[in-house]
């Protein structure tokens, strides 16, 4: 079956030998581009790399510090007017032009090819800090094979217990000091952490071997990788919702407060959280579909994909606050039994008013109840000796919910709560190590595949650059393993990846819809699933994308002019936590951190016009880049075609008519051959 030609790239241009230079036509043997063997690991890799860290602690923190249910609401909105329109996008151009990022761009404008290696700057930047969080659960997971988890009580020091446990609580105190051994401040360096570096170790081995026959090895992984984290929130939501207090702590939780709606920074972190939660800019999209046949239906896997993340979204938010309540709850109790016995010791030992509040009854007693009177009569005591406080349910609820501290801190000391917490424990951090992983997996690929399709030296050699680049990711996570790595880590995940990925979308986004266009890519589109593509897309990706991630573009540019950069930091002598401004040094960093990712942009464009004034073209200038097979496949399996097909001489009709012959996904593929 003779295949469609493929689309001219955006400039027009064709590298076509004119007639009468004598030229010959050249037709390479290229080995078969890998594919997926079947779709179940596809759609696996897909939702594993898409639904990760994030959706456990990030989502749930934003949900509960802007408005709950009225968050998800807006979230949606967004997913659905921004999302998912680019995340199709991303989706068919990947699929269409079977590609990675540096392919996809280079194929609607060579000089757009800027933007594949932006991805994979982005990306590599990425998986260094993201393997650290990995390499933690590691640590943790090992931990939790005790009978009393060590992070249960505080540890003694002579006749008592440690000063800073004690004045913070064992679970933050294990987390900064035994895990992190963390320094006051980025300034303070320190020496390395020889337990989280072993655990990096291992956890850069563990993507290594899961890689490195590429997604021949990646899909059989997913299975339990992307499977697993389900089957354990569904285990913590069933054990969840029989604690007590679990009900106070979902009702808080998507309790409606539609006034933040107001909010442009609610605004801007919906929108950042719909951003990655379905890996956008990453290439790694691109990437995991460049490996689908030509007919999948991407249309229909963007709609599953991006609905599987967003229940998984509300499905770990349910489980955080069931258990988060039942922490609170708990918490709260035990506040009120101390300051009702400090109340009655206090009343029986020396003449006192009336407390108006039956201090001896204290199982009996509420938190409404407690709450009221410490209002009303509680507040308003002064007993020398004794301090009587409040006991708030809600403010517990506040305590430990961003980032790590979710994980490693809040959650982390519920679980000292459950009866067989060790098993618990092994189940939520296990559960962390999949999810980590399955990301990490979709984050390579997206560093992997655009290299190795558009370099035929790393191409012939994938194992050995695939090693290559997890031992480089190794040597240069070390400096996150430091005593001061945990700030590094914060400076990573909030600015190397936010500013760059935002504008690299911005540029996918007018690359097609503009340069290559939108009604020619719909086009394509029809051709390619024999079907066609709803024209609100059109719409959706010429204006209502680019204008709403150019505000969020803004926003993020304001907010960092306007607010000067701060981190969390733990102040050993105060036991507790504090913010500080980034030091001089530190804003250097970061900021070549969004330049260095950006960078390629530019520097693609002028390299694209130098060649042209040279008289030379983009694909020439790239020693071993294989032209992108955009044609669509013959679906003639192979085991219906005659013997000789098996000899290069059978294809000889094909060859007549100038065109490349390929092997994929057990079909035959051509493409029109490049003029040599």
């Amino acid at each position: 079956m003779m295949s469609e030609k493929p689309p001219l790239p955006a400039d027009g241009q064709r590298d076509e030998a004119e007639p009468g230079l004598g030229l010959e036509q050249e037709v390479t043997m290229e080995t078969a581009r890998d594919g997926w063997d079947s779709k179940v690991e596809y759609f696996l890799a897909q939702v594993g790399f898409s639904v990760g860290l994030g959706n456990v602690w990030r989502f749930p923190y934003l949900c509960h510090q802007n408005g709950g249910g009225a968050f998800i609401l807006l979230y949606v909105l967004l997913m659905v007017l921004v999302g998912v329109p680019l995340f199709f996008l991303e989706l068919a151009a990947g699929q269409s032009i079977r590609q990675g990022s540096i392919g996809v761009w280079r194929h609607i404008s060579p000089k757009l090819v800027g933007i594949g290696y932006s991805s994979c700057v982005v990306c590599f930047f990425v998986a260094l800090y993201y393997n650290v969080i990995i390499g933690w659960s590691i640590f943790y997971l090992g931990s939790s094979f005790k009978y009393r988890l060590p992070w249960e009580t505080c540890p003694t020091e002579g006749n008592g217990t440690v000063k800073e446990c004690a004045a913070s609580s064992p679970t933050e105190y294990f987390w900064y000091r035994k895990a992190l051994d963390i320094t006051d401040s980025i300034d303070e360096t320190g020496e390395f952490n020889p337990i989280i570096t072993g655990c990096l170790l291992a956890a850069w081995v563990i993507v290594c071997l899961a890689m490195y026959k590429g997604i021949k090895s990646t899909g059989k992984v997913m299975y339990f990788s992307s499977v697993f984290p389900y089957v354990v929130l569904l285990c913590f939501l069933i054990r969840g919702v029989t604690l007590d207090g679990a009900s106070e702590g979902i009702k808080f939780m998507f309790y409606p407060r539609l006034e933040i709606w107001a909010d442009v920074q609610v605004w801007r972190q919906a929108a950042t959280q719909v951003f990655f939660a379905l890996g956008l800019g990453f290439g790694s999209v691109i990437a995991y579909s460049s490996y689908n046949p030509r007919n999948n239906n991407c249309h229909r896997d963007a709609f599953t994909v991006s609905g599987v993340n967003l229940m998984t979204s509300v499905l770990a938010t349910l489980v955080v606050f069931a258990v988060l309540g039942f922490r609170a709850k708990t918490i709260a109790t035990e506040c009120v039994k101390r300051n009702m016995k400090a109340a009655f010791e206090a009343l029986s030992s020396t003449p006192f008013p009336d407390l108006l509040i039956n201090a001896s009854d204290v199982e009996n007693m509420t938190l409404n109840e407690y709450e009221h009177w410490y209002r009303t009569r509680g507040q308003q005591l002064n007993i020398s000796g004794y301090n009587i406080t409040a006991c708030s349910l809600e403010e517990e609820l506040k305590q430990g919910v961003e980032g790590t501290g979710l994980a490693f801190i809040a959650f982390t000391e519920a679980m000292t709560l459950f009866p067989g917490s060790p098993f618990w424990s092994a189940l939520f951090f296990l559960m962390l190590l999949n999810l980590g992983l399955s990301t990490m997996f979709g984050t390579m690929a997206g560093i992997l595949t655009p290299l190795t399709d558009t370099f035929k030296t790393l191409r012939n050699h994938k194992f050995l650059f695939t090693a290559c680049s997890c031992a480089v990711g190794f040597l240069i996570g070390l400096m996150f393993t430091q005593r001061c790595g945990n700030y590094f880590v914060a400076m990573f995940d909030d600015y190397s990846a936010t500013l760059p990925l935002i504008i690299v979308v911005i540029f996918q986004t007018f690359s097609v819809a503009w340069v290559y266009g939108a009604d020619r890519f719909l086009e394509d589109l029809k051709l390619m699933l024999d079907r066609p593509v709803p024209v609100v897309y059109k719409y959706m990706w010429k204006y209502v994308c680019p204008v709403a991630m150019l505000g969020l573009l803004g926003a993020s540019l304001l907010k960092m002019i306007l607010e000067r950069p701060t981190y969390i930091a733990w102040n050993r002598e105060k036991a507790s936590k504090e913010d500080l401004p980034y030091p001089g040094w530190a804003l250097a960093v970061l900021s070549m951190l969004i330049v260095v990712a950006f960078l390629p942009v530019p520097i693609g464009f002028i390299h694209s016009l130098l060649l042209e004034r040279l008289g030379q073209s983009p694909a020439d200038a790239e020693a071993g880049y294989m032209p992108c097979a955009t044609t669509d496949t013959d679906q003639t399996p192979l085991d219906t075609l005659p013997p000789s097909a098996g000899d290069p001489s059978s294809f000889s009709p094909l060859l007549e008519e100038n065109q490349d012959t390929h092997l994929q996904n057990g079909h035959i593929e051509h493409f029109q051959s490049s003029a040599v």
